[in-house]
């Protein structure tokens, strides 16, 4: 039986093995992302090998939670063969350093994506860390409001992941609380399971999608 998502990554040579050597195909993907989401070195270098890493642990993993009932998801099986193969292409060049002066902070005002395991309200730990930079630039760039507005996937019920979405922006806004946010600066909703970032069917486990947008401005 063979399963599609609404959304079609680039098709994957994996569709046309077998059941079980597309198992063990998925699941040594699934573990070299794994590796790679626990390689501290990894999360801190400044390109997006940490991102692919997570986007393929979640994708190998739903598409071998679909081989055990022998149905090949062919949407997970691309992603998650795509997601491994950025994750094992080489590094960009790391840029030089300026010779004379330190790098300028950029203060152009952010709409970033925070994202989240499927049904977690905690962010994932890059999107911490993107939080984390955000806070520290907010005084030095003179942001002092902020929308923060959290997201789910189609995978549950409406009234769920009104609640879910909320609570993720919550946490978020909590983080950023931490950092030095002031708590009145910043606007707080969950919108649930609209505006997705990828249009999926209803029921559909999109990582991209279960997000909190961050946006700041100096007013």
């Amino acid at each position: 039986m063979l399963a599609t998502g609404a959304w079609a990554a680039p098709a994957s040579s994996l569709l046309q093995l077998g059941n079980s050597q597309l198992k063990g195909e998925l699941k040594s993907r699934y573990d070299k992302a794994v590796a790679a989401t626990a390689d501290a070195t990894l999360r801190g270098a400044q390109d997006s090998r940490w991102t692919w890493a997570v986007e393929a642990k979640n994708q190998c993993g739903i598409a071998i939670g679909f081989m055990k009932s022998g149905t090949k998801d062919a949407d997970s099986i691309n992603k998650c063969d795509e997601f491994v193969a950025r994750l094992s292409a080489a590094p960009p060049p790391p840029v030089p350093d300026a010779a004379s002066a330190p790098p300028a902070l950029d203060c152009t005002a952010p709409a970033v994506s925070i994202f989240f395991d499927w049904n977690m309200d905690t962010p994932l730990p890059e999107g911490a860390t993107t939080i984390g930079q955000i806070t520290q630039s907010a005084a030095q760039c003179g942001w002092n409001r902020f929308g923060v507005t959290g997201y789910t996937d189609t995978s549950g019920g409406k009234g769920y992941n009104d609640g879910l979405s909320l609570r993720r922006a919550q946490n978020v806004a909590g983080l950023m609380g931490q950092g030095g946010i002031a708590m009145d600066a910043m606007t707080v909703s969950g919108l649930g399971e609209t505006q997705l970032k990828i249009e999926t069917a209803d029921n559909v486990r999109e990582p991209m999608n279960r997000r909190v947008e961050v946006t700041a401005s100096a007013n």
